[in-house]
C-alpha cells in the first residue's frame, strides 16, 4: 500500500485517536487508515485495547480526543440520524455472537432490519433465508434457537445478521474465538470467500494467528499504545520484541508453515 493514499479508497481514516480509562491511557495518539476492499486484522495483546479501538469506530466508545472518519464523515458527536446513516453501510459480528437468546435465528438475522427498514414480514423472511445460505446453514437452522446451535452455527448466525443489510463493511470481534481449529479454518474461508464475492471491507479483531496468516491483506499491531501496520511477512522481521515474538514464535512459524 503506498503512503499517498487516494481519499474515495480510504474506508477508515483515525487520525490523533486517544483512549483512556481512569486515568489510564490505552489509545496514545494513533494514526490507521483502512483501505477499501482489504480485510485488515487488529492484534495486541491483553489490554491493549483492540474491542476498544472497534467499538470507537462504530460509536460505541467515546474517545478523550482524536478524529474518526468512516467513509469520510466524521464520526464525533453525531446525531442519532447521521449514525443510523453509517449504520446501515456497516455491519457487526460481536464476539460470542451476541446472538438474541429468546429469538429464533431468523428473528435475529431481522434485527437490523426492523430497526432500519419497514419491510414486509414476507420479505424480511426470504431474507433471513437468503443470508442463512449465504453463511452456509441450512433452512432448518432459521427456526432454531441460539441455545440450538453449536458454537460455530452460532458464528455464523451473528455473521449472517451482521450482513443483513447488505454492507460495504464488516467489523468482526474474535469471530474464531472458542471454535475447534477446524471449525475455525472453515469460518476463515467462509470469511475471505464473502469478503471477495461481495467486495466488502473488513476490519477484523483477533488473537487468532491462523487467521491472520488465512485472511488478512494487512495486519495492525497494537503496541506500546501505539499502532504498527504490515503485513504477516514484514512484521515477522519486526525489531519490536512482542511483535517479533508473536510472528515468529512458534505458533507463527506454524501458521507461516502451513501456508507455504
Amino acid at each position: 500500500m503506498s503512503g499517498a493514499h487516494q481519499h474515495d479508497d480510504v474506508v477508515i481514516r483515525i487520525r490523533g485517536l486517544v483512549n483512556a480509562f481512569s486515568g489510564h491511557v490505552i489509545h496514545d495518539h494513533l494514526d490507521l487508515d483502512v483501505m477499501r476492499g482489504e480485510v485488515l486484522g487488529v492484534v495486541g495483546g491483553s489490554g491493549t485495547g483492540k474491542s476498544v479501538l472497534l467499538r470507537s469506530i462504530i460509536g460505541l466508545n467515546h474517545p478523550e480526543s482524536g478524529s474518526i472518519k468512516v467513509f469520510g464523515v466524521e464520526t464525533a458527536d453525531m446525531d442519532a440520524e447521521d449514525l443510523k446513516g453509517l449504520q446501515l453501510r456497516w455491519g457487526v459480528l460481536f464476539q460470542g455472537g451476541a446472538l438474541f437468546s429468546s429469538q429464533t435465528v431468523a428473528e435475529n438475522i431481522q434485527v437490523p432490519l426492523r430497526r432500519y427498514t419497514h419491510m414486509s414480514q414476507e420479505l424480511m423472511d426470504e431474507i433471513a433465508a437468503m443470508k442463512l445460505a449465504l453463511v452456509g446453514l441450512p433452512p432448518d437452522a432459521a427456526q432454531k434457537y441460539p441455545s440450538e446451535l453449536s458454537g460455530g452455527m452460532i458464528k455464523r448466525a451473528g455473521l449472517a445478521r451482521a450482513l443483513a443489510l447488505d454492507p460495504e463493511l464488516l467489523f468482526l470481534d474474535e469471530p474464531t474465538s472458542g471454535l475447534d481449529p477446524i471449525s475455525a479454518n472453515q469460518f476463515d474461508q467462509l470469511v475471505r470467500s464473502l469478503q471477495q464475492s461481495l467486495g466488502l471491507t473488513v476490519f477484523m479483531v483477533t488473537h487468532d494467528i491462523d487467521s491472520l496468516r488465512a485472511v488478512t491483506d494487512r495486519i495492525a499491531v497494537l503496541v506500546n499504545k501505539k499502532i504498527k501496520v504490515g503485513t504477516f511477512e514484514t512484521l515477522v522481521h519486526d525489531s519490536d520484541p512482542w511483535i517479533h515474538e508473536y510472528f515468529s514464535g512458534a505458533r507463527g512459524r506454524a501458521a507461516l508453515a502451513g501456508a507455504a
